[in-house]
């Protein structure tokens, strides 16, 4: 007679620990403030609660995402190409500045000097032929600094943050002054955010048939500057809703950040205070790049974030530790 054995089935239940989602930030005030915003809004029960297709994340990238100093990269990726490029081109004292590499030659002129340069830089090029460009440029190019590639000298941070908010329902953008066929080449490896979701700067431009293929060409001129009143007139414009979380490291974003924390219900507003004079760089209302003065005067006051680099980030870039 066969006997019979009891088998005992035991139901498993995984367990497992959330991993933390900002191991680059301290606990600080910061990270605490971050976390309560994100877990408000993404909870169904809360008060807060925002539904995902209004979760709206916007971010400026210089000296946000990534590093600025001593002038922003896309600048510097300009000055090399003027001194790739043929002599017969440099027809100004701030073009031949730019192909020295003398940014206070540059900065001489002004406003004007540095269209002058991007104009003569970025223009008369196929979209196609500029981002190859770009993208060569970032292959071999070199910080001056630190000696990383400049797409390494992206925040941890700030990357971490961008994934956290995707991970809970955010749609993620970048709304900055710098141009968008430069941020576009890089953008999506770097931070996880697609073309499409790039808002900037852009030049004039012109259809063209170009042996045989239809073809869009940088044209000298800029059609429209990303910057200060300009961020949420293009956030309205392309978007087409206010954000619920900004944020930027400058008076250039000011009007931005303002804009998204005037809405109703949960908003937020971090700005990026530049306090690390060792790991990156210290730099705040004297500036010549990254001017930071009405966001800490009045950043507080409007519920901002100020997030302290030397005190609330372990780590700075996506680089080097």
């Amino acid at each position: 007679m066969r006997r019979l054995i009891p088998i005992v089935v035991a139901t498993l239940i995984p367990f497992t620990l959330s991993a933390d989602p900002l191991p680059s930030w301290t606990d600080t005030e910061a990270r605490n403030r971050i976390v309560a915003f994100v877990d408000g809004v993404t909870d169904p029960d809360s008060d807060d609660y925002v539904t995902p297709a209004d979760r709206i994340a916007v971010f400026d990238n210089d000296g946000t995402l990534w590093a600025e100093q001593p002038v922003y990269f896309q600048l510097i990726f300009a000055m090399d190409k003027l001194a790739e490029s043929d002599p017969s081109i440099l027809s100004s004292p701030t073009l031949e500045a730019a192909a020295k590499g003398d940014v206070e030659g540059i900065a001489a002129g002004g406003k004007e000097a540095l269209i002058e340069v991007v104009n003569a830089s970025h223009s008369g090029l196929s979209v196609a032929d500029f981002q190859t460009s770009v993208a060569e440029w970032l292959d071999t190019a070199r910080h001056p600094k630190t000696n990383l590639p400049y797409d390494q000298m992206t925040y941890q941070p700030m990357v971490e943050l961008l994934r956290y908010l995707r991970d809970e329902g955010f749609t993620t953008y970048i709304v900055s002054g710098g141009g968008i066929h430069f941020m576009r080449v890089f953008a999506e490896k770097a931070y996880g955010i697609p073309p499409e979701q790039i808002l900037g700067t852009y030049n004039d431009s012109t259809y063209e048939i170009v042996d045989g293929t239809p073809t869009i060409v940088k044209a000298p001129g800029l059609a429209f500057i990303d910057d200060k009143e300009g961020k949420p007139i293009n956030i309205d414009r392309t978007i087409g809703k206010r954000p619920i979380f900004a944020a930027g490291n400058s008076d250039g974003d000011f009007a931005m950040l303002e804009w998204t924390t005037a809405g109703t219900g949960p908003r937020m507003g971090l700005l990026i205070h530049h306090t690390d004079g060792e790991r990156e760089w210290a730099y705040d209302r004297d500036s010549h790049i990254g001017r930071l003065v009405d966001g800490l005067d009045k950043g507080p006051d409007l519920g901002w974030v100020i997030v302290d680099m030397a005190n609330d980030w372990s780590r700075i870039y996506t680089g080097k530790n």
